[in-house]
């Protein structure tokens, strides 16, 4: 059974940085591009990043810079680097696979909120 364990959300001042982790098993970790995505009540869910099985990086334009995906294939662990956070960064954070063979795989998410 694939499952995916986000943690590391937290309350914290606009200005401030987090790093969210997201723990996957079930899966050949190393083999899947990996993302985050956030969402707000009322709004669909939003892409932020991802990041491919070598390394490679993608970015919502509004987090470039600010945000930085890595992975440790051997942990099977994907994070989220958040600096300079932003009210509008508040959401509901989660990990996902980005395979359609599990494209209905998500975790419970990790709540970030940030204060003005």
């Amino acid at each position: 059974q694939v499952q995916l364990v986000e943690s590391g959300g937290g309350l914290v001042q606009a200005g401030g940085s987090l790093r969210l982790s997201c723990v996957a098993s079930g899966i050949t970790f190393s083999r899947y591009t990996m993302a985050w995505y956030r969402q707000v009540p009322g709004r669909s869910r939003e892409f932020v990043g991802s990041i491919a099985s070598w390394g490679t990086t993608d970015y919502l334009d509004s987090v470039k810079g600010r945000f930085t995906l890595s992975r440790d294939n051997g942990k099977n662990t994907l994070y989220l680097q958040m600096n300079s956070l932003k009210p509008e960064d508040t959401g509901v954070y989660y990990c996902h696979i980005l395979d359609s063979t599990f494209a209905d795989v998500w975790g419970q998410g990790t709540q970030v909120t940030v204060s003005a």
